[in-house]
């Protein structure tokens, strides 16, 4: 019995010596961590931000219905350019905003915490956040072609500026324009970075150096009317950096089969089970007039013949009667992309035009274009031998406008963003809004007008932004867009 007692005592004191007064321990939540790795903010950023550009959902995405390539069917609400019922501009604005610029800030945060001690370790490190500045600046200049002045000097500091100013747009894009130099130039290539947390390009500095400096042409190319002599040194600094060369460059992230990693467009065509969208005849009616071969890529025949045919543009359609959207686009799998090829050579088409030295023509950047864009999609050489032989498709130097604009519209299908700001850019297409619209608009959309929540809680900022650009409407131009 005094043995028990003995061995009894002793579990006691070595459990009081154990014990301590610090219980702070108990308030930890050891399944859901307050702390987080830099790669897997950049990740979900990345996949976010392109999410956000690619998805067809009404609520956070019109541009493919603002270039006139899809329409509605029951409800042609967006197609008619009611955009605040849905809050559709404080979607936009709080996803780049709060779950893309806000959690690569954190990634960055995080790696300025790293101390790197050797070379290697130090290359990989500017990698990274050169990446995350890239990723940072294409943000930026969505929000700025969405909406014209945006918060950005002040922007992201919670503490400090709860209600940032808006900045001037033209000054933003210039310090945008600064800042891909900057991050084109610290990369390392043949030194890793994000490795497998890079969801486009694997973490290959080669290749994120290529999509900076084309996004600094693009930047470039849409200043050209408003200060061509800087537009004409920053063109020529890009191509001289190094662009997107060829389709295999293209800044693709390659979606998975199963939700939630696959295509939102799978989502929203597919598994919502809804058939809200068919092909607009604006771009239907085109294409067939070119007997265009990425109609088969594009969109399917419509139901029962052999026969493509568009919806009405803006009007209330019957799904079953039109083309629809093809399974190629409505695959889990396919990619969302954020800059490719194609985009690059009528960009250089363009530059080349307006008489800035590129190298090659006008008229051989713009077949390159085309060439690239029936490529991509997997039409066959001889199909796009004979669509560029068509003297309706042959480039027109004397109103080249016109001839780069309505085959980049072609070409940037399914990049209803690119389309939009192309559209509004070169002022080709001719695209003619539709007979019934909100508030009696007249005129196909030049930007987003200001969020709605932003309107409330920042009211004399925006108001502020809003005098500075000439008026808070949908055919305010953004600075750029002069004619």
């Amino acid at each position: 019995m005094m043995k028990k007692i003995v061995l009894l005592l002793a579990f006691f004191a070595l459990t009081i010596s154990s014990c301590t007064d610090d219980i702070t321990g108990l308030n930890e939540d050891t399944k859901n961590p307050t702390t987080t790795k830099p790669e897997f903010l950049f990740t979900n950023a990345q996949k976010t931000l392109v999410d956000q550009m690619v998805n067809t959902s009404v609520n956070t995405n019109v541009f493919r219905l603002f270039s006139q390539y899809w329409t509605e069917t029951t409800y042609p609400d967006e197609s008619q350019y009611d955009i605040t019922t849905r809050t559709i501009p404080d979607r936009h604005f709080r996803i780049l905003y709060r779950d893309v610029l806000r959690d690569l800030q954190e990634s960055k945060m995080l790696l300025d915490k790293e101390l790197p001690i050797t070379p290697e370790a130090i290359a990989i490190l500017n990698n990274k956040k050169a990446l995350i500045e890239i990723l940072s600046v294409y943000s930026y200049s969505v929000l700025v072609d969405t909406f014209g002045d945006v918060p950005y000097s002040e922007a992201l500091d919670i503490e400090g500026h709860p209600l940032p100013k808006y900045d001037d747009a033209k000054t933003i894009y210039k310090d945008l324009i600064s800042r891909l130099t900057v991050a084109s130039g610290s990369l390392t290539t043949g030194t890793e970075s994000f490795g497998d947390a890079d969801l486009i390009y694997g973490g290959t500095a080669s290749k994120w150096k290529k999509f900076a400096n084309s996004l600094k042409l693009r930047l470039a190319v849409n200043m050209a009317d408003v200060d061509l002599p800087y537009a004409t040194s920053q063109i020529t600094a890009a191509v001289t950096a190094g662009l997107i060369s060829s389709n295999s460059d293209n800044t693709n992230l390659i979606y998975l089969p199963l939700q939630p990693n696959a295509n939102p467009l799978y989502a929203d065509l597919v598994v919502s089970g809804r058939n809200d969208f068919v092909v607009a005849n604006t771009l239907v009616d085109k294409m067939n007039t070119l007997s265009d071969p990425r109609r088969a890529k594009y969109f399917d025949y419509k139901t029962g013949t052999t026969n493509y045919v568009g919806g009405v543009y803006g009007g209330s359609n019957n799904f079953a009667a039109f083309s629809h959207i093809s399974a190629t686009i409505a695959d889990p799998t396919f990619a969302g992309t954020l800059f490719d090829y194609t985009e690059v050579q009528f960009l250089l088409a363009e530059a080349a035009a307006r008489g800035i030295a590129v190298g090659g023509t006008a008229g051989s950047h713009y077949t390159a274009a085309i060439t690239a864009s029936m490529e991509n999609w997997g039409v066959a050489t001889a199909d796009v031998a004979a669509y560029l032989a068509q003297p309706s498709v042959a480039y027109d130097a004397t109103n080249w406008k016109k001839s780069i604009g309505e085959q980049a519209w072609l070409g940037l299908y399914n990049r209803g963003f690119e389309a939009w700001t192309s559209y509004r850019r070169l002022d080709f297409p001719v695209l003619v809004a539709p007979a019934v619209t909100y508030n009696n608009l007249t005129e196909v959309p030049k930007r987003y007008s200001y969020p709605s929540v932003e309107q409330t809680l920042n009211a004399t900022n925006v108001t502020a932004a809003s005098t500075a650009i000439g008026g808070d409407k949908l055919t305010t131009k953004v600075f750029w867009d002069k004619f």
